[in-house]
């Protein structure tokens, strides 16, 4: 995938029910931490949520008080490797080591982790067992990192235990009590107050001292319609137990679902697919119980998707350009002939990939894909010249000979004003992997269909070279 100056530090890990502006100051820390290395020239922070979508394949996260974001620009693609170090030294130095999730901005289809394994079923605790076995196999990997899930940690909440006997002969009800403690603690709108063009709430609640003590909870006024006067909460509150529970449930098609995500390193050299390769059968190989199932996301299934689109298509498209040329030359072994060159170009392909360091990724699979056409077209000049040769009245292997040394001009020509047209894209990073497909698979390719067509031809048409030759 490719890669920018962008680095994405997000999900900052503060409890679930964390105050917003205690979020604000933990990430002014980060920031300014950031701020004093001179490589670092933009740091673009959000607090609650994500960014605005400034481009296509990011994702912006949703509200959320105990999230933070920061978006870093350096000055080279080369120095993300150095902030990233940095920053896991401020996360070890404060405790936050394991918990930051650093990501490189990426060009091109981007996914929230590059491993994803989802859980579904109806029981969030089993899911949570399921995901917790996910993650410890990850855990053992030392090419994961960001191990986390999308249901964040569990929320502790203090949890009234509500004697509807009581309240019964009182006349409230659980709605009632419900909205005394909303607006005791998350407050109530009661008002609004206008400053210049802007209309801001007045919102009424306890003050904050008083907002989680179970005394002063206890202590709450509710209306009493039957005794017509307030009662306090403790008169149809038993208790106050604290308790855990999930503060966030994903689901999927209509299905609880958990996903645990995991990346690979950002700055090592191995890609997401080894890491992948290596846990994809213990994850597999967790027992689900009966009603519960997982399915892989994340890279695997962008990447299977795309290839799907596109070989669902191949075929057809292949086809007509094989009956093309059995229509143009009249002929199925000359087509074949010509067809024969296309499998050359995997040579070049993979030679140019290990030289520049570029991942075979979805942009050098349609630079694969492309090169057939501009082989096919080579094929075509050459075979047409050997017919016209032949028809000319020369010998076989003579029209083959001298078609091959004819050809080398035009074909090669050819070939070059394409790979010279492509060095602009290897300086892109979207489009690297694209171009160095195309350069090398149509270089080493022109130059192997030159001596391997005018074999293959005589191989086919049974054409030996004469005895005194």
């Amino acid at each position: 995938m490719a890669r920018s100056r962008y680095l994405r530090v997000h999900d900052l890990p503060f409890p679930a029910q964390h105050d917003i502006r205690s979020t604000s100051d933990n990430v002014e820390k980060l920031e300014r931490f950031l701020k004093q290395y001179d490589i670092v020239k933009e740091v673009t922070t959000t607090i609650g949520q994500g960014a605005p979508r400034f481009m296509l394949t990011y994702g912006p996260e949703k509200q959320y008080d105990a999230y933070g974001q920061m978006i870093i620009r350096v000055e080279n693609r080369e120095d993300v490797i150095t902030i990233i170090s940095k920053i896991r030294e401020f996360a070890a130095q404060n405790e936050l080591d394991g918990q930051l999730k650093i990501k490189r901005m990426e060009i091109g289809p981007s996914t929230d982790a590059k491993i994803e394994a989802r859980f579904s079923g109806p029981d969030p605790v089993v899911l949570r067992q399921l995901a917790q076995e996910a993650k410890s196999i990850l855990t053992k990997d030392d090419g994961a990192h960001s191990i986390r899930d999308d249901w964040r940690e569990r929320s502790k909440v203090l949890q009234p235990v509500f004697n509807e006997q009581k309240a019964r002969r009182l006349g409230i009800s659980k709605t009632d009590l419900d909205q005394l403690l909303l607006t005791s603690v998350s407050g109530k709108t009661v008002g609004l107050y206008r400053d210049g063009t802007k209309m801001l709430p007045i919102v009424a609640r306890s003050p904050e001292a008083e907002r989680y003590s179970v005394e002063n909870l206890q202590d709450l006024q509710v209306f009493s319609p039957v005794l017509n006067v307030y009662v306090p909460a403790s008169q149809i509150v038993d208790s106050f137990e604290v308790v855990w529970e999930d503060s966030l449930i994903m689901r999927r098609d209509r299905k609880r679902t958990i996903t645990v995500m995991a990346d690979h390193d950002v700055i090592g050299n191995e890609t997401p697919a080894k890491l992948f390769a290596r846990v994809k059968a213990n994850i597999e190989a967790i027992e689900l119980p009966q009603g519960y199932t997982m399915e892989w996301g994340g890279e695997y299934e962008s990447s299977t998707d795309a290839q799907k689109a596109i070989f669902g298509s191949l075929p057809i498209g292949y086809l007509s350009m094989f009956m093309i040329t059995v229509l143009l030359f009249n002929s199925v072994r000359k087509p074949l002939v010509i067809w024969s060159t296309v499998p050359l170009a995997i040579i070049g392909v993979t030679a140019g990939l290990v030289v520049f360091q570029a991942p075979f990724s979805f942009m050098a699979l349609l630079g694969l894909l492309s090169l057939s056409g501009m082989l096919i077209k080579n094929g075509i000049v050459l075979m047409d010249q050997i017919n016209l040769e032949v028809d000319s009245g020369k010998d076989p292997y003579q029209a083959v000979f001298d078609s091959g040394v004819s050809r080398v001009r035009p074909v090669s020509m050819a070939a070059i004003t394409t790979i010279l047209g492509m060095i602009p894209l290897l300086f892109d990073v979207f489009f690297k992997s694209m171009a160095v497909t195309i350069m090398f698979g149509l270089g080493f390719a022109t130059i192997l269909t030159l001596i391997v067509i005018p074999v293959v031809y005589c191989l086919a048409f049974k054409i030996k070279a004469p005895k005194h030759a």
